[in-house]
């Protein structure tokens, strides 16, 4: 059940019980709450923490506005998973080789393929060339140096990922992370920017600058529309590309490998036209997942610790929202300060991942109690399976 927060704007209502809630997180949902044009209540998920321009963990619905930088550079980020045919029983003693082999296919961090994928082809790049070509030609500073279409089927770097997981049944899973990658982060940067000269003009000032707004039906609203729409659709197929890939790879060692029924591809970073409560509104997932009646979902631990496939409960009050994983307890500075390579090893001494000082800021101690979070929301999503991770690729 949620519980509220204390706001002079429209309500707060968040699902936090046993979960921390920063102060500076708290104030960030005060001052989007303030905003004009909220429709009824801004809802908190479970994983909130602080973030650019609105809080991670938010689910804001708006009548005749969007907040660029609330949806964020990494448009369309979301998780895609798939179950397979494959058990426990069939793996080899050493996960090494399979990691490798998946990193020898997809670029990661801030790596770019050297010539277009054939599956990029054949799944994005020549459907969606000509809207891309429309929105550079209005905006020819979004353009960029590294083609969009070298970065289909990328990584990505952060808390993105590729990991092999196994069931409540001891079935083999894939499960992945990412977004839009660098055009993604060109799109929003850019109409960030816009909306920030937009309130300037009209001489409004905001608590912080980051929650400057684009007005429905001008033509910086239509054009962002249009661009984030088409980076949202670019993430989903990166998300494909990848997920065909690491298929692909696993092939190799069992060529009998099928793909059962159950396929989740989401988005947790995104704006959409939704209808709630008997009005059409935009609603902004900033770090959560849409969670309708029966529409099922992913919300993944850190790197050593369990994820969820869930199905949602389409509950009215958090916009049919659920979190879209664990949520920071830190910072990225925060954790390097505080946690050892030492600590890392021995809390990912189950996972076949790297054990390096570069991704201490990942490390699962860096997240929040994902046993807590899920108890938080235990009204918003039910658990159809519960996996946990066995290798672990990140950038």
């Amino acid at each position: 059940m949620h519980e509220e927060i204390e706001s002079k704007g429209a309500p707060i209502k968040a699902w936090t019980k046993g979960v921390p809630v920063e102060p500076e997180a708290r104030k960030q949902l005060r001052n989007i709450a303030e905003l004009p044009f909220i429709h009824g209540h801004v809802a908190v998920m479970p994983d909130v923490h602080l973030g650019r321009g609105a809080t991670v963990g938010s689910v804001i619905p708006t009548k005749g506005a969007i907040i660029p930088a609330a949806v964020g550079v990494d448009i369309g980020c979301g998780m895609a998973a798939v179950m397979t045919n494959v058990t426990a029983a069939q793996l080899p003693d050493s996960l090494k080789q399979l990691r490798s082999a998946i990193e020898s296919v997809i670029p990661v961090g801030q790596a770019s393929h050297k010539q277009v994928p054939r599956r990029a082809e054949a799944t994005w790049y020549s459907r969606h060339k000509r809207g891309w070509e429309a929105i550079e030609a209005k905006h020819p500073k979004i353009s960029e140096k590294k083609s969009a279409a070298l970065q289909i089927g990328t990584l990505g770097g952060g808390n993105h990922f590729i990991e092999l997981c196994l069931d409540e049944a001891d079935r083999v899973w894939v499960m992945l992370h990412s977004g839009s990658r660098n055009i993604g982060n060109r799109i929003g940067q850019y109409f960030i920017a816009k909306a920030k000269e937009e309130i300037e003009k009209a001489g409004l000032s905001l608590p912080d600058r980051d929650l400057a707004w684009l007005g429905e039906h001008t033509e910086a609203f239509n054009d962002y529309v249009e661009a984030v729409g088409w980076a949202q659709d670019y993430a989903r197929s990166n998300r494909d590309v990848m997920m065909a890939a690491v298929i692909a790879v696993l092939r190799e060692t069992w060529p009998d490998l099928e793909t059962l029924d159950v396929a989740v591809n989401c988005h947790h970073n995104y704006v959409e036209r939704e209808e709630h409560f008997g009005e059409r509104v935009w609603v902004t997932r900033k770090g959560a997942v849409r969670a309708g009646e029966g529409e099922l979902g992913i919300i993944p631990g850190s790197m050593g610790a369990r994820s969820f496939i869930v199905r949602g409960k389409g509950n009215p009050q958090s916009f049919e929202s659920c979190s879209h994983g664990a949520g920071r307890a830190m910072s990225r500075s925060a954790a390097k300060q505080r946690f050892t390579l030492e600590d890392h090893i021995a809390a990912t001494a189950h996972v076949e991942c790297r054990k390096d000082t570069g991704v201490i800021d990942e490390t699962p101690m860096a997240y929040k109690d994902i046993d807590a979070v899920m108890a938080a929301q235990s009204d918003l999503v039910d658990v159809v399976h519960t996996l946990r991770q066995i290798v672990c690729v990140k950038g």
